[in-house]
């Protein structure tokens, strides 16, 4: 070797690395501007941690255990169904069909849109080139114009929890348990501390829930946060607020949880839920000039770029909000603000919680209109009192519209039950429209199909306007 610099193998526009929403979502809007483009992927296939040990396997396991309720709380199934348990290895098997189908359908993407996958793992050269140590051992070198990082996240652990040991899971290695505990323990009670222990409960399992905080998901609204506080409770998890982490201690047997308040909990295993880190470290960001935080989290401007011009970060490698929805607004973003099409800033994210029942909410929350001094009125369903809602048996639950006392804007959308998700939506595109159409009297005005949950929205409107009425 003279120590001369090797020239590249790949040339291009642009270099995305990670395959996930934010990536491929960056990828191929550079692909449809005309733009050479490569993406690099540390797994033998597509889809990034989202497909694979995220979202993907997370929410379809979540669908498998709701079917599985319904069918015990179903009279008639009850009377010619199977009572044995199933385990959950065996759950796990069945919600885990849905990945390879995604793994097919974002492969076509990039095949159609002749965008090129390189699969190794990625560490910078300088700020233009990047090394690719290939899964063979092969090292290929890969130039671009311009660089994205889309990394994704892992779950963060703390050196002095013994990861490796058969009775102590992150939320990746969850996915993989092979015994069904009849106890678990969930440490962290933030968005997917939440989803599991609800998931947990579903199944049977005992679930005690550890929340660092005074209360469940302090960023939502205060009636909401309090809903899904009782129906955890209702549903068999104890919560345990204001606690924290003082040492854990496995056997072949059990796992015991120490607490600082001098708590002890035994279970036969423990969930570690506790944050996020930035899929940063073997990257190699010193070469090309870049810093991350302590989580591993890289820093950008309003237009995902990082301190080095050309290298810009989307996804949850920048932190919040952490959310493939967000992730895929994201990618397209930094697509438009490369290549001159204008970079909007993802905002005003909807928040999708995954729980049994689940979450949904966008705008401002009470807490916030009242500390802002805004003048406000509340209009409420509750699912029980809607024809749907009693057919389907998905009784638990409502929807809460927050609006302008004098303009009648909506300025916030709440959903706590069945397909809030879904839900929240008709919401939303309400709110974002302008000169006058964001009002309540849309829902009171424009016939909703019966009986549907998005009549919801009838029932909360005429609620609220009942409220101001009377005055």
């Amino acid at each position: 070797m003279t120590g001369r610099k090797k020239s590249a193998d790949h040339n291009y526009d642009l270099l995305v690395i990670g395959s996930g929403p934010s990536g491929e979502a960056a990828a191929i809007a550079a692909a449809k501007a005309g733009k050479r483009v490569g993406v690099v992927e540390n797994r033998a296939v597509v889809g990034g941690s989202c497909a694979h040990k995220g979202t993907i396997p997370s929410k379809s396991l979540r669908h498998v255990v709701k079917q599985i309720i319904q069918f015990k709380s179903n009279s008639l199934f009850r009377e010619i169904g199977d009572s044995r348990r199933l385990t959950f290895p065996r759950v796990l098997q069945s919600a885990a069909k849905v990945i390879p189908k995604q793994v097919e359908l974002h492969t076509s993407f990039y095949v159609r849109n002749r965008v090129n996958v390189h699969i190794g793992r990625a560490s910078f050269i300088d700020a233009n080139t990047v090394s690719l140590l290939q899964l063979d051992g092969g090292i290929e070198i890969i130039s671009a114009t311009n660089i994205v990082i889309a990394t994704g996240s892992s779950p963060y652990r703390p050196a002095d929890v013994d990861f490796n040991h058969p009775r102590v899971y992150d939320s990746d290695t969850i996915l993989e348990m092979q015994h069904t505990p009849r106890h678990i323990i969930v440490y962290g009670a933030g968005v997917i501390g939440c989803e599991y222990a609800s998931i947990f409960s579903g199944l049977g399992m005992r679930v005690d829930l550890i929340n660092n905080r005074e209360r469940l998901l302090s960023f939502l609204d205060d009636e909401i946060s309090d809903a899904l506080s009782y129906h955890l409770r209702d549903s068999g998890v104890t919560v345990r607020h204001s606690e924290e982490f003082e040492a854990i201690e496995a056997s072949d047997s059990s796992v015991t949880l120490f607490l600082k308040s001098g708590k002890r909990l035994k279970a036969d295993a423990i969930l570690w839920c506790n944050g996020r880190s930035g899929n940063t470290d073997a990257l190699n960001l010193e070469a090309a000039g870049l810093t991350a935080d302590h989580r591993g989290n890289l820093k950008v401007d309003n237009c995902y770029r990082t301190q080095v011009p050309n290298i810009y970060a989307v996804g949850d490698v920048v932190g919040w909000p952490s959310l493939a929805s967000a992730s895929y607004g994201q990618g397209r973003a930094v697509s438009g603000g490369i290549f001159g099409e204008g970079c909007q800033l993802v905002q005003d994210v909807p928040t999708g919680i995954y729980t049994l029942p689940e979450i949904s909410s966008v705008g401002k929350t009470e807490t916030e209109l009242t500390q802002a001094r805004v003048p406000y009125e509340v209009g409420r369903a509750l699912f029980k009192n809607t024809a749907r809602g009693q057919i389907s048996g998905e009784d638990v639950g409502m929807l809460k519209l927050l609006f302008h006392v004098d303009t009648l804007e909506i300025l916030g959308v709440h959903c706590f039950g069945a397909e809030a998700a879904e839900i929240v939506h008709i919401g939303q595109a309400i709110m974002t429209q302008k000169g006058g159409g964001n009002s309540i009297h849309y829902f009171l005005n424009n016939i909703f199909n019966y009986p549907t949950m998005a009549e919801a929205y009838r029932v909360a409107a005429l609620d609220g306007v009942n409220r101001i009425s009377r005055r």
